[in-house]
């Protein structure tokens, strides 16, 4: 799509030069600020909430938020070429060496988002896990069998064998979400934030996008950042280390701490690996790949299983129940 074009016309924007952004998006500068486009594909209420959003972290010292901008006739969408599109705008910031330790940085980020004066609705997950995860292993359950009468590569046969491990843990983190949500031991920090659909260090980099964000319990983004680290290996000592400055800036109630457990054993990274492999039909490397994300589920439960240490929390004294199977 020709944004160069776009911009020009319908946002009087004449930009300077071209740019590649993370993620391969194709942006274009004027006066230091950095112009791409998203496209709307239906999802106009997220985008707005989103926006919404973006604006308030904008006005938090959080100037490499990316937000959206209306165009010449005062409108937030554009048609061109037969596609709808939104424009977003930001100044990026300079690459630099952290000065807080990650942790840290999450906790500010969540307090400077308890002050958000909405609840959103369509861009929201809070308090909604067990009914969208339930959705969730319905949808691929039943894409997964499908797909598999249709095709019988050794990929497909190797999904289907692991299909009912996949199974079992998600059925095993809604019955656990559950039970907590049960558990009253909670306080004020278990409020909505603004959080992360999926929390990768962005706090870290050039741009925040705005798609990025959601409202919700900042268990999530503590959980995702958790996945990461012990996917890639990373140490012990460093997983501690992040749980404990998130703590220390920020206490976390022993219902938090649950809800951080259970998303740990809801296979997120595998249900977004499988999201990706639909869209795909290369199926010697998708099987390959699949060996190598199984492979890895052994490092991971080990993690899960230990998660509790990291945190150093004594389960047993504090009455949270844990999965002994793992």
């Amino acid at each position: 799509m020709p944004l160069r074009e776009l911009l020009a016309s319908d946002y009087a924007v004449r930009t300077e030069e071209k740019v590649r952004l993370d993620g391969g998006r194709d942006g274009y500068v004027m006066d230091g600020y950095v112009y791409f486009t998203i496209p709307a594909d239906n999802k106009e209420m997220i985008h707005m909430e989103q926006a919404s959003i973006a604006y308030y972290m904008e006005e938090r010292n959080y100037p490499q938020t990316t937000v959206p901008i209306p165009n010449v006739h005062g409108n937030w969408y554009t048609d061109y070429q037969g596609e709808t599109y939104l424009v977003l705008r930001t100044k990026p910031l300079p690459t630099q060496e952290p000065v807080i330790p990650e942790g840290i940085q999450l906790a500010e980020f969540h307090e400077s988002g308890t002050g958000y004066p909405y609840e959103p609705h369509f861009a929201s997950s809070y308090g909604k896990w067990q009914q969208l995860w339930i959705d969730k292993l319905t949808m691929f359950e039943q894409k997964i069998e499908s797909d598999a009468r249709k095709k019988s590569t050794r990929f497909y046969q190797y999904l289907m064998d692991c299909l009912p491990y996949i199974v079992g843990l998600s059925e095993n983190a809604i019955q656990y979400v559950y039970e907590t949500e049960q558990d009253k031991r909670f306080h004020q920090m278990d409020q909505g934030v603004i959080t992360f659909r999926r929390y990768r260090n962005q706090l870290r980099g050039s741009f925040i996008w705005m798609e990025d964000f959601l409202y919700d319990h900042p268990a999530r983004d503590l959980a995702e950042n958790i996945r990461g680290m012990m996917l890639n290996g990373s140490s012990k000592d460093e997983m501690i280390s992040f749980l404990n400055d998130y703590h220390s800036a920020r206490p976390i109630s022993i219902f938090g701490w649950r809800l951080v457990y259970a998303r740990l054993i809801f296979p997120v990274h595998i249900f977004d690996w499988l999201e990706k492999s639909f869209r795909r039909n290369d199926d010697d490397l998708l099987y390959q790949e699949w060996m190598d994300l199984m492979d890895k589920q052994t490092q991971y439960e080990y993690g899960v299983k230990n998660f509790f240490n990291y945190a150093g929390i004594d389960h047993e004294s504090e009455q949270i129940p844990v999965l002994h199977w793992l």
